[in-house]
């Protein structure tokens, strides 16, 4: 039992680095649950588009929260460098899958992501210290 608990409880060192691992598991819950609303419903892949930019949303503020949490001071500079990396990763992984160019929104996406990260590392290191 002892290795067990040893052996998930890994902490990451880098608070960008967890906040961008708990940044994407809630974007995994997110996208399983966006599947199983795609599957049990009549809406099509289409119509899902705002419900993936607010799941994104959710996951870059949770991650920005929990590198600013890690952090002892600067979390919203924590909690930027996590949106910005999600937002680059995600774009990576689209560039790859899709075989699609860069635009001048997807700039805008990615700055996007870095101040929604900000956001949550500034209620990051704040959380921390109550």
């Amino acid at each position: 039992m002892h290795l067990l608990r040893k052996l998930f409880s890994l902490k990451i060192g880098s608070p960008v680095l967890s906040g961008l691992c708990r940044a994407f598991l809630w974007m995994l819950m997110g996208a399983f649950i966006l599947s199983l609303l795609l599957w049990g419903s009549g809406l099509s892949e289409q119509d899902l588009s705002l419900y993936t930019y607010v799941v994104h949303g959710l996951a870059i503020a949770f991650g920005g929260w929990t590198a600013g949490k890690r952090a002892i001071r600067k979390g919203w500079y924590q909690g930027c460098l996590t949106g910005a990396f999600y937002g680059i990763i995600v774009l990576i992984i689209g560039f790859l899958a899709l075989d699609s160019q860069l635009k001048a929104v997807d700039l805008l996406w990615i700055a996007a992501a870095a101040v929604i990260g900000a956001l949550g590392g500034m209620f990051g290191v704040n959380f921390q210290k109550a």
